[in-house]
């Protein structure tokens, strides 16, 4: 469908050419063009308005219609350049490109004036790899329109591709008459001369760029340059120096200049003139950072010595910064090498010159999360908010302190915030990941009906929220609600995860609630045995279930067992003074109370 959209594209231009091709047709015949149809007033007519119509066709999609336009157009006029350019564009489309050359190539005749014939034609050369035809065509083009440069260029690429480097000269020697003499021109140039072994000409050529421009240093450089890679070391060291003789600072010289003594196996002057380029505040970052990767490279292939690259990382840094790269990769290669204290204050110095950089912010909050600082945790992620409101991550981390705090208001605030800030767009883990905290949340603040929508939510973003599926489970079975449904979820918790304790007693507890005792045994047993033995929560269910199966003695061992376990196991929210108190009487009257 391509190339339609391409013969809609000049489909107003052709039928300007078209009008100017009938016209014409009618009087003296042009230079180089085949013997033209004389038309009548009345034909002329038909013919303008055929392709008129024609045109309207094809920017409506009608291609047969426009097809068949175009060739009655040529029943009236059978040398007319614009319908035999049509009509060769829709052979091509079509897929017969014999009667699509042949037609463009008419179309040439018709009118030898015609530069986008032409083009059309050795495009299509190109495209079929006939690098041959495509250079006559292009020839023809350039001796034809001498002012335009799209023949000369391409002229330049064909005669490269082909190995006539002498052409390709001359191609871009006549380019430099009409556009001017410029790097690429002279590079392309300089290159061309050298594969032909003209190194003579090759440098004068760089010389003349040179002294086109002898006030630019840029090009200056290029030259010396250009000396240094062909191993004409002391013509290359005699224009460094004039360079920056004249320009201390110039920072492509003094880059060039490390080169220059590297490459002369001057290592201590190349050592020096790179700790010169990366302390001159007036070389571009970009070069820096090029020349640091150089260094770590090295120093990764020889010494491995990172006390000497952050020694230099740090001389750096203390000077002023173009922007945060260099602190963010002295930052990266500390953390390659475990230097954790050290690359906290590069971070911060990223965040102080780039307050947006959110890799360094996700940096130091996985350090904080590491240590558990929660109160760091909430200061990074609080700062980071201001610059990434639609960062879920950081709701998430902040959210997730303050609830390890117990300040459940503050946490409930930021995961509130967070879920509005879900779209389309999220990923749905996460989104699953930030409606179950906000359910369990809820649910500890006794909002039992907003915990369990909360939860639906969830499970809508991710079915498959292990996670969700169980305190939802859980929470249902205390509240004595929807006890089908729970189970249903509670046993895919233990599917997916058969050695997991808290699944194991949740599921266990929910048979409980339905009353049925022995496969409630079943499942708290499997809980203790994965080390459900040290959950007072698990433990105290168990003597329930023992309790209601008429082994009252058992219960009451393991109800006194749970009451001598004091820490909370991670993960398990702390019993209440109503729950201490509760188990305590069940210990009294040797009885179960709900």
């Amino acid at each position: 469908m391509k190339k339609l959209i391409y013969i809609v594209s000049v489909g107003v231009l052709m039928t300007l050419v078209a009008c100017g091709t009938t016209g014409r047709q009618a009087g003296k015949k042009q230079k180089g063009e085949t013997e033209q149809v004389s038309l009548s007033f009345e034909q002329r007519r038909k013919f303008d308005y055929y392709f008129l119509e024609a045109v309207r066709m094809k920017e409506q999609g009608k291609y047969d219609a426009a097809y068949e336009l175009y060739t009655h157009c040529l029943d009236i006029n059978p040398m007319s350049g614009a319908a035999l350019y049509e009509i060769s564009q829709f052979y091509m489309y079509l897929g017969q490109e014999e009667k699509g050359e042949e037609a463009l190539k008419q179309a040439i005749r018709s009118d030898e004036s015609n530069f986008w014939y032409k083009q059309t034609l050795a495009a299509f050369y190109e495209q079929k790899r006939n690098v041959p035809k495509a250079i006559s065509v292009y020839e023809n083009m350039a001796e034809q329109f001498p002012s335009r440069l799209e023949p000369l260029m391409s002229l330049v690429d064909l005669y490269s591709r082909t190995k006539s480097y002498q052409n390709v000269v001359n191609a871009l020697n006549r380019l430099e008459e009409l556009d001017g003499k410029s790097e690429q021109i002279s590079m392309e140039k300089f290159r061309m001369y050298l594969l032909m072994g003209k190194q003579d000409s090759a440098f004068i050529e760089i010389e003349n760029l040179s002294k086109e421009y002898p006030y630019d240093l840029r090009y200056q450089t290029i030259l010396g340059d250009v000396y240094l890679n062909n191993e004409k070391y002391q013509e290359a060291l005699d224009i460094y120096r004039h360079i920056l003789k004249e320009e201390p600072n110039y920072a492509p010289a003094v880059l060039s200049m490390a080169s220059y003594y590297q490459k002369t196996g001057q290592d201590s002057l190349y050592q020096l003139q790179l700790d010169t380029i990366l302390m001159n505040d007036n070389v571009p970052s970009d070069t820096k950072m090029e020349l640091m990767r150089q260094n770590i490279l090295q120093s990764e292939q020889t010494t491995k010595d990172s006390t000497q690259i952050v020694a230099l990382f740090q001389r750096i840094l203390a000077r002023p910064q173009q922007n945060a790269d260099l602190a963010m990769l002295c930052a990266q290669y500390m953390i390659t090498k475990n230097m954790k204290k050290e690359s906290i204050p590069v971070l911060e110095q990223v965040l102080s010159l780039d307050p947006e950089n959110k890799p360094a912010r996700l940096q130091l909050l996985s350090y904080a999360i590491q240590d558990n600082d929660l109160d760091e945790v909430i200061r990074i992620a609080t700062s980071a908010l201001e610059y990434h409101p639609d960062a879920l991550e950081f709701y998430y981390y902040q959210g997730i302190a303050y609830y390890q705090q117990e300040k459940l208001d503050e946490a409930l605030d930021v995961f509130t915030r967070g879920v509005r800030q879900i779209n389309e767009k999220s990923d749905k883990q996460i989104a699953s990941d930030f409606y179950a905290i906000l359910g369990d949340i809820y649910h500890q603040k006794g909002r039992s009906e907003e915990s369990y929508a909360a939860y639906d939510s969830s499970l809508v973003y991710n079915p498959d929220n292990i996670g969700t599926l169980n305190n939802y489970a859980y929470f249902l079975s205390v509240d004595k609600k929807h006890l089908d449904k729970a189970e249903e979820m509670s046993y895919r918790t233990v599917k997916a995860e058969p050695d997991n304790e808290t699944y194991l007693d949740t599921y266990a507890w929910i048979l409980f609630e339905k009353g049925r005792y022995t496969e409630a045994r079943i499942y708290i047993e499997q809980a203790l045995r994965n080390g459900g033995e040290k959950s007072r929560v698990i433990v105290e269910h168990c003597g329930d279930i023992y309790y209601m199966l008429g082994e009252k003695e058992k219960a009451l061992e393991y109800w006194k067992k749970a009451d001598a376990i004091k820490e909370t196991e991670e993960g398990e929210t702390p019993p209440t003074e109503e729950e201490i108190k509760r188990l305590k009487q069940k210990i009294k009257l040797k009885k179960y109370i709900e």
